[in-house]
């Protein structure tokens, strides 16, 4: 297996959607990992694991949920996935939806997108304003929908959280017209402003909620390990379709996982995380403080507006040539009429120690182009 640092190796300043590299417990998880295998003894079983994941790991998540997202759920509804694309496919291979109209973010995660159009779905791009997703809007323009999928937690990309009235407006809809939810909790508890909102799956009576987490955000995307919470209605299908097409994966960082989260690591872990990226986010907030810029707080990023119709793909494909790699705004959207200019500049990767340089050297570039 990969160490950490292979698996983490050369992060760009700036790159969203990676923790940062000096922060990774490799000796932790090493640890972890040894004493597990040596403990349980998995590999001298004859017996295919179970599909849904290790019962040890399904155990962990659930108590962690239950005091971080104020998600309560039993071991059973939980699937253990190769991280969230895996979640995603698993989802909307036992919803089986070919055709029918989905609500997705506009902006929105791209990968979802592409998962979404794979699986034959209609899209419908739904705006977010400063309340999250507009359910009026999706309601007026797709009210037949038999699905939506959604960061509520921290809009991804521009950071905003769900508001309460649209929660409940949302979860109101689904009920009546049979419609279920997707909900991408892919920062879990890493909100650095304000105590994180409850998942929104916490408030779900009528069931109609999945909830896709993993642990790319808070340890790594190298491990390729996520978690799917369904109704207790689904779990017979999600049961069916894991033990045949999307088994869980290798036990060995299952087991190590659930041993690292047991021990503590994990939450701890998770508190380090943002403090540093509290720091290392107002050290980048302070370099644009010093410039004439419009910017905000976007979740784990900041986001730097330009000027209407700026090249940002271009500024970032001229950026990445320096070891920069913010992510392009324009590229979130699929209605170019939509389309906005900005930069989302990843603050998990922008070291306080290269901060000021970098911020002088895009700037730069942004320079020749607006």
């Amino acid at each position: 297996m990969k160490t950490y640092q292979e698996m983490m190796a050369g992060p760009a300043i700036f790159q969203l959607g990676i923790p940062a590299a000096e922060s990774m417990p490799e000796k932790l998880f090493a640890r972890a990992r040894s004493s597990n295998l040596l403990k349980t003894g998995s590999f001298s079983s004859l017996v295919y694991p179970d599909p849904r994941g290790e019962i040890d790991l399904r155990r962990e998540i659930a108590g962690y949920l239950s005091i971080s997202r104020n998600l309560h759920c039993f071991p059973e509804q939980i699937f253990i996935t190769s991280g969230y694309s895996s979640g995603l496919g698993l989802a909307l291979r036992v919803l089986g939806l070919d055709g029918r109209k989905v609500w997705m973010e506009e902006p929105g995660f791209f990968l979802t997108r592409k998962g979404l159009e794979l699986a034959h779905l209609n899209i419908v791009p739904v705006p977010v304003d400063a309340e999250g997703l507009n359910v009026d809007y999706g309601i007026e323009n797709a009210g037949d929908a038999a699905l939506a999928v959604l960061t509520p937690g921290q809009q991804a990309p521009l950071g905003t959280t769900l508001s309460l009235r649209r929660r409940l407006q949302l979860l109101e809809w689904a009920t009546s017209t049979g419609a279920w939810i997707i909900e991408d909790d892919y920062l879990s508890e890493l909100q650095l402003e304000g105590r994180p909102a409850p998942a929104l799956a916490s408030l779900d009576e009528g069931k109609r909620v999945i909830h896709i987490g993993s642990f790319s955000k808070t340890v790594s995307p190298g491990l390729r390990l996520g978690f799917v919470v369904v109704p207790p209605e689904l779990a017979a299908a999600f049961s069916e379709v894991a033990g045949t097409l999307a088994p869980a994966p290798s036990p060995v960082i299952q087991l190590a996982t659930a041993r690292f989260m047991h021990d503590g690591h994990y939450v701890q872990r998770v508190r380090r995380l943002k403090r540093l990226y509290s720091a290392q986010s107002n050290a980048l907030c302070e370099q644009l403080r010093m410039r004439d810029t419009e910017w905000v707080k976007a979740g784990l990023a900041v986001l730097l507006r330009l000027p209407d119709g700026a090249p940002d793909v271009q500024i970032v494909r001229e950026a990445k040539t320096i070891g920069m790699a913010p992510s392009p705004l324009s590229a979130w959207f699929a209605t170019p009429s939509w389309a906005l200019s900005g930069l989302l500049l990843g603050v998990a990767t922008a070291p306080q120690s290269q901060v000021v340089k970098s911020c002088r050297q895009l700037f730069e570039i942004i320079d020749r182009y607006c």
